[in-house]
């Protein structure tokens, strides 16, 4: 291994970027500084979106349990999860899907629920979908979270005059047939829609069409979408899958003018799509490739931002990372097609990983969701019944929430490396932001297992008296949260950091994601 790493930083060494004059990393740690002299865009709230699909547990039993269930709620909703939600923030859910939404006729969710088609959903499990949760139950739903509205629609088998009226069944004030109907349907005035999709994964369970002809269906559905005066919507256009960067080209260049943001979505896989990898129980060659393969979300996102800069060099329309998280073998004896998997302080890392590559785009990058927020693929929440369990996952979320539209500020990172077999990294991943509260908020991660890592951090451009914190960590790679141990991962007080003379020193133990706050 020590041959590995010294071969690793003679190459960095040997590269252009790496400056003779830059701080060398400690043999054990990282040096970091925090650029608060040169701030730069901030880091939408937007970023910290959710995704509640109708696919497995997800909305039923997850979000909804109804009036009359046992499971305490209001309205029907989970109180709990519904509680959960809004201590973590959550600025916006995408619904309601996902492939649900290739499929999804909206006139099916609304009026009477004993009255609405039962339907069989084709895509995940062939459960029936008796459209208990529709348009009237999700909307509410959003504004009682406290979140903003993404409304995915249903490009894949509907009509553009499906889409445009169901819009204006959303959003008009009362006077047309549709607002009249909305209001007989129990609620007279119009919603918020700051977020509407054309169409979800156009290039596969949307319709597997070619990039050229998903632009030319974009321009047409686009052209509907119109809002009542004085409201906007933000028309965002199917995105590219991982590393397409033909299709943003293609999208781009066809139908740039005709939308204001563009997705892309791109799953952390460990192995292959056909064996994917367990949740738990991996060995630490699970937990480095995971990690790796998560750090390609950095080289996908700028992939995808040099062809968006070529057609708008004013960076006018937006990147939304609209589905990412980790993709495992769904937890052995859950429903098959459910995506149901547990969820590990590995997982927590993945996420501190991807706020960090997120906070290196910002100029550009101006949403994200992860998949999914309750009970499915990378979820916040885990349900049972009358149970509920936050997971690793929700506390990085909950750690980080306040870099929620706060402005970043750009962090050089020399590090040590850590390798395992043929994956290598830097050991220690950081971002910063300057909160709406004034204070600067710094995040850290340790990707080493087995080693600390002391990290001198310099603060250039910001004035700080004193510093604390929050750290999650665990004592194994695979410690995951249950409803019989449901704080086995959980974030605690940190008093390993110091600051002095401008400066501020810390250790991070292995396999640790701190998050600073320095006032």
């Amino acid at each position: 291994m020590r041959s590995m790493l010294l071969g690793a930083l003679a190459l960095v060494l040997a590269t252009p970027a790496f400056s003779q004059s830059a701080p060398l990393p400690p043999a054990d740690g990282a040096t970091v500084t925090v650029h608060g002299d040169r701030p730069a865009p901030k880091y939408d709230k937007r970023i910290f979106g959710q995704f509640a699909e109708h696919l497995g547990t997800g909305i039923y039993g997850g979000i909804w349990v109804g009036k009359g269930s046992k499971i305490a709620n209001v309205d029907g909703y989970r109180i709990d999860v519904l509680e959960a939600l809004k201590a973590i923030r959550t600025p916006v859910i995408r619904w309601p899907g996902g492939c649900f939404a290739d499929e999804y006729h909206w006139r099916e969710g609304i009026g009477a629920p004993g009255k609405r088609k039962v339907k069989i959903n084709t895509n995940w499990g062939g459960v029936t979908e008796d459209n208990a949760v529709g348009t009237h139950e999700f909307m509410n739903y959003a504004e009682a979270v406290g979140a903003e509205a993404y409304v995915s629609g249903n490009v894949g088998n509907g009509t553009p005059s499906e889409m445009a009226e169901w819009v204006e069944y959303m959003t008009t004030p009362t006077g047309s047939s549709l607002a009249q109907e909305r209001a007989a349907n129990g609620r007279k005035t119009p919603w918020k829609l700051p977020m509407f999709g054309i169409g979800n994964e156009l290039w596969g369970c949307g319709g597997n069409m070619r990039p050229e002809y998903a632009a030319d269906v974009t321009r047409r559905y686009g052209t509907f979408l119109k809002m009542p005066d004085g409201q906007r919507v933000m028309k965002i256009a199917s995105g590219a899958n991982s590393d397409d960067y033909n299709w943003t080209e293609v999208m781009m260049r066809e139908a740039g003018g005709y939308f204001d943001g563009i997705g892309v979505h791109y799953y952390t896989v460990p192995y292959t799509w056909a064996k994917k990898g367990a949740a738990t129980g991996f060995d630490e060659d699970g937990w480095a490739r995971t990690l790796a393969k998560t750090l390609k979300m950095d080289e996908y996102i700028t992939g995808h931002i040099k062809r968006m800069d070529k057609y708008d060099p004013q960076k006018r329309v937006a990147l939304l990372v609209d589905e990412w998280g980790t993709w495992y073998d769904q937890e052995p004896g859950s429903h098959p097609g459910f995506l149901y998997q547990q969820n590990s302080l590995r997982d927590a890392l993945v996420t501190s990983l991807n706020f960090d590559i997120f906070a290196r785009h910002t100029d550009r990058l101006r949403g994200a969701n992860i998949a999914q927020m309750v009970n499915v693929l990378q979820a916040m929440l885990l349900t049972d019944g009358k149970r509920m369990v936050k997971t690793p996952t929700y506390w990085v979320f909950d750690m980080y929430k306040d870099y929620q539209d706060g402005v970043v500020l750009p962090v050089d990172v020399q590090s040590r490396w850590y390798n395992k077999n043929e994956w290598t990294m830097k050991a220690v991943s950081a971002s910063a932001v300057r909160g709406v509260d004034g204070i600067v908020h710094m995040g850290l991660t340790n990707v080493d297992p087995n080693r600390p890592a002391t990290v001198s951090v310099a603060l250039a451009g910001v004035a700080g008296a004193g510093v604390s914190g929050r750290i999650l960590t665990a004592g194994a790679i695979d410690a995951h949260n249950t409803f019989d141990a449901p704080d086995v991962v959980r974030p605690a007080a940190f008093s390993g950091a110091t600051l002095a003379d401008g400066k501020v020193t810390v250790t991070l133990p292995p396999k640790s994601v701190v998050m600073l706050d320095i006032r």
